[in-house]
This record gives C-alpha cells, structure tokens and sequence, in this order.
C-alpha cells in the first residue's frame, strides 16, 4: 500500500522513483510530471539514508534548482540543503573553485558572459588588423564555444589539416590563430568563459586521476535534468563522475530536443543504453496539462520524426476545444487578430493576462504583436529582451566587483580604466597593453608602478590615483558583505553620483537600475541557503544566471517569447504564430532530415505549452527585406489529423465590433495605404541543366541554382558534409544553402 511522500506517484512514476540502484533512463513526455519523479526520487534516496552529500544533481536552470531543492526539503527535511544541486555551470564552477590551482588558474578567476568575450575578440581582431565582417564577432564567438563543446583546444585545432584546409577555402585562414590567441588571453587573465567552466573540469578529471577519484567518491547518485539537452562535453564529464557506482539517473524527452544550435546532442538521449546495456527504462506517458485534443495533436506532430524514442502520451483530462485557426492577409493583421481573440477570451472565460503567451520562431516577429497589444492598451512582457545584469550600468559596477577581486581582469579593466571619466583614453590604454607585453608582466603591475615609466605627468597622476582607488576597494571589500562592498564601490567610484545628476529619462532609469541592483543583492544577503555571503560568491551567482533565471515575472500581462524560451513552461491559452513556410519550419533549418525535424521537435514543443486552448496563425503575406512576400502555411499544420482543428478561420470580419483602445492623444485616423502585392518570380532551370560538384565552391563565385536562379556567393561556413553556402540570389535575396543537397551549376 502506498504511504506518505510516494501517494501522489501514478504506477510508472513510482517504478522509476524507487528504482534507485544502476543506470535509469526516465522518458518523461510533456506534462508527464518529470519535476515530481526528479525530486521525489531523490528525497526517496535521502530517506533510504542516503547521504545527500553523495547525490549530484545537474539541471539547466538555477531557478529550477531552487525549486527542486525546496519540494526535496518538503519531503526530505533540511537534509536536502547538502545536495550538491544546480547547473553544469554553477556546480562545475564550484568544483573548479577548489580545484583551480591545478589546471593553472586562480581560485577566484573571473568568469566570461558572451559580451566579455566577443569584447576579447574583437579587441583581438583590431590587434591582428583582421577585417571584422569576414572574421565577425559573433561567429567566431559560436564556433569556439562549438570546438570547446566538442573537447577540441586551440592545439588540437591547429595540428588538424582538415580545419586548417576548411579556413583557407572559406577565406579564414587566421581563425586558428584567434583561436589560440582568445585561449591564452582568457588564462593570462584569469579568466573562463562558460565553454571553459565544462571543458577546464573535463581536463581536471582527465589529467588529475586522484581528483576524479575524489569526486567519483563523493558523488555515489548522479541525476540529470533535461538530459536531451546535454552537450558532449557535459555528457563526458558526468560519464566520468558515474563510472565507480555507474548509478546515473537520466531524465529527458527526446521530443523536446531543440537545442543543436547550442552544442546539445539529441544522440546522448537517443544511444544512452549503448553506453550503459544494463540500463532500466521507464516511460512517463501520461500527460497531467493539456486537453485530450492537444495531447492527440501532439503525438500527430511528433510521429513524422524517424530519430526518436518510442512513446505515446495520453491524458484522462477532457476532450477540450479543437485547436483554432487565425488567417491573416499580413503581419499586422495578424498582431490585429491575436489580440482581438484575447480580448473575446477575456470576456468570455474570465481570464487574466498572464493566461495568455503568444509564441513565435524569431525575436523579429515580436514588433507586430507589441504594436497591437499597445494599441488595445493592454500590459504584456517581452522575454528575450535585454537582460537587466547586460545593461551598461549595471555592467560597469560589477567590472569594477569583479577587477577588485581579480586584477588580471583584462575586460573589466578596460571597462572602468576611465569610467567615469578620468583622462585614461582609447590611446593610453593601448599604450599600457604595449608596456605590458614588453615587460612580460600583467597590466595591473605596470598601473601599481606607474611612475617607472615615461608617461605625461596628467597621465601618471591620473593612473595613479586610479590604482590607489582599487587598492583601497580590495582592503575595505574584505570587512564587509556583498551588499555592504557594492554600495561602497558604487558611491566611492563616482557612478552613483554621476547617475544621480544625469536627470534626463534616460540618466533617471540607470540610476533606478543601480538601486535595483542593491536592492537584490541585499536580498542575496538575507538568503538562508546562502552560507557565504561575500562579494566573490553574489558575483559568481550573477555570473552563471541564465535568462530563464532572470525573466520578470510581476504584474498581470500578455507573455511574448520565442518557442525556445517556452521550454518548460505552461499556459491556459497559446498562441503559436507566424506558421509559415520559410519561418516555421526555419528556411535556415531545412536542408536535411535531422534539421527538420528539431524544428518539428521545437513545433511540438510549442504546442504543448497549451492546458486549455491552443490558436495557430499565420499570414498571407510579410515585409521582408523591406519586399512584400506571398506566404505559404507550414507544413505542420497539415501533419495535425483534421478531426483537432477547427477549420472556419477567424478573420478580420470575424470581429467588426472591436475597436483599439485609444488615449486622447491618438485619437486621429491612421490610413494605411497597402501596396499592390506581386508573386515573387520563380526561376525555372534550362533543359540541359545538369548540377555540378560544388564541394570546391569559393566566395565570390557565380551559380545557378535549380530554384533560386542565378546568385554570387558571399561566404562558405561549416566543416566537410556540413557546409554551408551564403549566397545573394538576384531575384531572391541572401540564403544559407547546404552544398551536399544543393543542386546548383556553376557559371565562373
């Protein structure tokens, strides 16, 4: 008979929560409960008198750390507070702090965001006098991290003919050299970068056989979250940590897979019983969320992949409504709509707000329902917006937190060297870097013996008086908390006082930011599950949030985000919209069967947000490229069975009575003058068009294309069967085209 914390458990939830022993794999479908079977197998653990010492927990949020954490304490006791629980990056990070020294680093290196280090790069590029649009930032930034996430270091890198002869036919041949240049600044600095805190921990283990030792020691229960969005590095690493007991409990659904654009392997899920035959399957199928008509929906969605594991989902909840389909003459028609249907459901079912999420493929295509949703004066959030610890304000306080603490801190040195300002320009600072690669010392020790060198006496007054600054922030830091450190950096450095007299709108909101940035570390202080409350350790937590962390969740409102950030979230009512050929499914996500069908995965995904209602839209026509384009439905809405949809469209003339909202001062009729809408010209081949070989294919050549017609290409990307052409097609505009489906002839 079942008893106390396992009561709430279905049959098959309770088989993998008391399985506890070995290998487990626990396929958990959307709505299925996995949270539940995740922490309650691991409070089960601890009351078999398990030490939660030795249970390891991974997962891809701290905010669902947290949570976990606090429903295993409901259960488990105050116990729970020893689990060694959080992300990779957190708990790695962690790991790496006591560890550091042997891998050559300090214990308080400071850890990279994604503007630190295309910051480094670009600073790397303008050094080496490389044309940034051909070596751009961004790119370089994503292919390292992807090297990093496949274990492969600049060294390795460089002694590979394949990588080196790939740069030199796409016009790259330096990026090795970038390469190895951004890794050993990121070292001299003291520094990691989020690809660094996984692939320096797997080094640490590989080359430290007593360190992995230890941790496989300390670590007798492994459990992953989310596990089909590990990358290879992660899984690695948690392979090694799990060799001595082999006890690694995996939770995943390979249907929601949709992270290949970070590094994530569908293959670690799809193979984990190669890698462990004794494993133990369990299926979570029933799905607790959505209505009968969704499920069913979902699984028609779902089907049409080959790779994927097999399950059925199915529900005891009601039939519900069919799903709903809005057709749009445009994008603003479509915004129009949406909104519109919000408003009805509102009326109709008495709903908040916060029932409501509108989920689209590209941050882009928030503008249209942002401009309908201001012009009904309804609230709404946006999430993929810039994240408040990215804004430059606060940005320029914790470079100060973070050189105090590190003074090989490159980036951050360079950030508050003259902020505000104190007469250390572009130049100057240039020329510090100079003496310090010729004195082969760190830019810190050439500020702190400034006066050794040649310099104006403006300059040395004003460097000195600089690094006098910094070494009196290091002293008081040491006495005082995370909270208590930040006001003093801030009031001491000037930035407060220059905020505060800065009175335009502008000046007013950075300065409210300030506060509000005081205001959380305070509340950082006050955490009972923080043990060390210093600057060192609020400046790691804010370094390892990840955007799911930092979502702004007050206030009744209408939720905007793409589908990707959707993961792991539900509501009564969903829109998914922008249901088009070329936008979903992506035009950049279809030139094979495994890009597919991630974008069927992130489709399925999508759909099952929904508890309640779920509507799909999409437009006849869109501005791109400032061109109007005819538009084509997505292929998945045909792949849903008719007997779930509801196939009388809502259009325009559906809602003649609504009307915006307007305030007094917009009260004036806009007209809006819509231009004659012409089909895009189709290209049809010669008769004797025969495709070439175009694994040869170099920027600036000219092709035909089967489809597109004849185009220049820019630039080639990718590694061997991976390639990817960009190319400008003269009646088409600028597409990705993979060159080993690509059926194309070359002209000159």
């Amino acid at each position: 008979m079942k008893k106390g914390y396992l009561d709430e458990l279905n049959d098959q939830q309770r088989l993998a929560v008391e399985h506890t022993e070995g290998p487990s794999l626990i396929i958990a479908g959307a709505g299925s409960g996995k949270t539940r079977v995740l922490t309650t197998r691991i409070a089960h653990l601890i009351k078999l008198g398990i030490d939660a010492f030795h249970i390891l927990a991974l997962t891809f949020t701290n905010k669902a750390a947290r949570e976990m954490r606090n429903r295993i304490e409901h259960m488990a006791g105050t116990d729970a507070k020893n689990i060694w629980m959080g992300t990779f990056h957190s708990v790695f990070s962690r790991l790496l702090r006591s560890e550091a020294a042997k891998i050559g680093y300090p214990t308080n290196f400071t850890i990279y965001d994604t503007d630190d280090s295309k910051s480094l790069i670009r600073r790397i590029l303008k050094e080496e006098q490389l044309d940034s649009k051909l070596y751009n930032p961004s790119f370089v930034y994503n292919r390292i991290s992807a090297l990093k996430n496949n274990l492969i270091t600049p060294k390795m890198y460089l002694l590979n003919e394949e990588f080196i002869s790939e740069d030199l036919s796409n016009g790259r041949p330096k990026f090795g050299e970038i390469y190895s240049k951004y890794y050993s600044r990121c070292f001299k600095a003291g520094a990691m970068d989020f690809d660094d805190l996984l692939l320096q921990t797997y080094f640490l283990l590989e080359k430290f056989p007593e360190v992995l030792n230890k941790y496989q020691q300390l670590f007798k229960y492994v459990l992953i979250d989310e596990f089909q969005d590990t990358n290879r590095v992660q899984y690695q690493i948690v392979k090694k940590l799990a060799a001595s007991t082999r006890n690694l409990s995996v939770v995943g659904d390979d249907s929601q897979s949709i992270y290949s654009f970070r590094g994530a392997s569908i293959k670690n899920i799809l193979n984990f019983e190669k890698d462990y035959p004794e494993l133990k399957i369990f299926k979570l199928e029933q799905n607790y969320r959505s209505t009968k008509t969704i499920v069913d929906a979902s699984d028609n969605i779902i089907e049409k992949n080959k790779y994927r594991l097999p399950k059925k989902l199915w529900t005891s909840n009601q039939e519900g409504s069919k799903i709903q389909l809005i057709k749009a003459s445009s994008e603003s028609e479509e915004g129009n709509l949406v909104v519109q249907v919000i408003l009805k459901e509102q009326k109709e079912f008495n709903r908040k707000l916060n029932d409501f999420v509108v989920l689209y493929r590209t941050n882009a295509q928030s503008r249209a329902f942002e401009e309908s949703l201001r012009r009904f004066n309804l609230d709404y959030r946006l999430i993929g917006s810039l994240s408040f610890y990215k804004r430059k304000e606060i940005k320029d306080i914790l470079a100060y937190c973070r050189f105090v603490l590190n003074h090989n801190d490159e980036e951050s040195l360079q950030r508050i060297i003259n902020y505000p300002a104190r007469g250390i320009g572009n130049t100057t600072f240039a020329r510090l870097i100079v003496l310090a690669d010729d004195n082969q010392c760190s830019l810190w020790d050439i500020i702190t013996n400034i006066r050794s060198f040649s310099l104006g006496e403006r300059f040395l007054n004003a460097i000195d008086d600089f690094a006098t600054l910094l070494k009196s922030f290091s002293i008081k830091i040491k006495e005082l908390d995370a909270f208590e450190a930040v006001s003093y950096i801030a009031k001491e450095s000037g930035i407060r006082k220059l905020l505060f007299e800065d009175k335009s709108i502008e000046g007013i909101a950075r300065y409210e930011n300030i506060q509000n940035l005081l205001s959380g570390i305070k509340e950082f202080t006050e955490r009972e599950d923080i043990e060390q409350k210093d600057l060192g350790s609020f400046l790691q937590e804010v370094s390892l949030l990840t955007d799911a962390d930092t979502k702004n969740e007050e206030g009744d409102k209408v939720t905007l985000m793409t589908a990707h950030s959707a993961k792991g979230l539900e509501f009564p009512v969903v829109f998914i919209v922008g249901l088009e050929e070329n936008l979903f499914p992506s035009q950049l996500s279809m030139n094979s069967r495994e890009e597919i069908e991630e974008e069927r995965r992130l489709f399925y995904v999508a759909v099952t947000r929904a508890e309640h209602r779920l509507y799909m839209s999409y437009a006849a026509s869109r501005f791109r490229w400032g061109n109007i384009t005819f538009c084509e439905s997505s292929r998945f809405l045909d792949e849903i069975d008719a007997q779930h949809i509801h196939y009388e469209f809502i259009q325009a003339s559906a809602y003649p009575d609504f009307k915006p909202r307007t305030s007094d001062a917009s009260k004036s009729r806009i007209r809006i003058n819509k231009p004659k809408l012409k089909p895009q010209p189709r290209h049809i081949p010669p008769p004797d068009f025969i495709p070439d070989d175009t694994s040869s294919l170099r920027a600036g050549m000219e092709v035909e294309h089967s489809r597109f017609g004849q185009g220049k290409v820019i630039r080639i990307d990718g590694l061997a069967g991976n390639k990817k052409a960009t190319i400008n097609f003269n009646n088409f505009g600028e597409k990705q085209i993979l060159l080993k489906f690509a059926k194309m002839k070359v002209i000159h």
